[in-house]
């Protein structure tokens, strides 16, 4: 068993994310997905409908979560953000436009990297922490994230917190897995195609129950990601409710990322990690 470190406490911890993508995964498939009218209605229903419901949901059951935002959302839609601040939760950086940093040049990635910081800093927006879109992340954005001196919650070389070190600094890895996160669980769209498998609300709870159970066992971060266009529908969320009950019926003590990240960083129990590739001389 692990001992006491100080992001824990000795008890469980859980990260509630919640991605609020909107058109943007679609978007950066495509543009021409921009003339999908039933595709973009999909994709329009996390911002009117899924987020207001999650809000509702996280402020009747007391839990506080960190909302990462890709900047083009945060552009077209500047009241998202500071209401989402107003209701006391963490808005967090998502790339600008959704595409995966391993898509872009070094330069490309900077450039979106800062133009979303750009967007926030417009808006009042404080920004501490970062995700990858799609959790691809590479060399550049690890150097990007510890530049600017942000938390990271794309890798996934534990199930705790970890340090990350590179060239130019250091910065506290939150680590996410596709286990827990609900694309992989309720994702679909006939085109582009993002996902086929519609699992019941109820099969989801019980996956995400038995992780949590074991995550509580070996003192692991749980760390569950949501999509509001996917778990904002009316039995998902109603499936998170539970989900929040069975935590708190653990014990499970719910916090912000950054405040994970903060604590984290004060621990010296904390494993690091280089940033270094792997050899590739036995491949092409």
């Amino acid at each position: 068993m692990p001992t006491t470190s100080a992001w824990h406490g000795g008890g469980t911890v859980a990260a509630l994310t919640i991605d609020v993508d909107a058109h943007t995964p679609v978007l950066a498939r495509g543009r021409h997905y921009a003339t999908h009218t039933s595709t973009m209605s999909h994709q329009q229903y996390g911002l009117d409908v899924g987020v207001p419901r999650l809000l509702a949901l996280l402020r009747e059951e007391e839990v506080s979560a960190t909302f990462f935002i890709p900047g083009w959302v945060a552009e077209h839609h500047p009241r998202l953000a500071p209401t989402i601040l107003e209701h006391g939760h963490e808005v967090a950086h998502h790339t600008y436009a959704h595409r995966p940093p391993t898509d872009m040049t070094d330069a490309e990635q900077r450039a979106d990297f800062t133009r979303t910081l750009e967007v926030f800093a417009q808006q009042g927006v404080p920004i501490a922490g970062y995700r990858a879109a799609n959790w691809q992340a590479n060399a550049a954005t690890c150097q990007l994230v510890a530049e600017h001196g942000l938390y990271d919650s794309s890798l996934m070389g534990h199930d705790r917190p970890y340090r990350v070190t590179t060239p130019g600094g250091q910065f506290i890895e939150l680590p996410p897995h596709w286990s827990l996160d609900d694309w992989e669980q309720y994702a679909f769209l006939p085109d582009p195609h993002v996902g086929s498998i519609i699992q019941a609300p109820h099969t989801v709870l019980t996956m995400w129950r038995d992780e949590a159970d074991a995550h509580a066992r070996h003192q692991a971060l749980f760390m569950l990601t949501l999509h509001p266009s996917l778990t904002g529908r009316p039995g998902r969320a109603e499936a998170l409710r539970a989900l929040i009950s069975h935590l708190r019926d653990r014990g499970t003590r719910f916090a912000r990322c950054v405040d994970i990240a903060h604590a984290a960083g004060d621990d010296p129990q904390l494993t690091t990690h280089t940033i270094t590739p792997p050899p590739t001389d036995a491949y092409r």
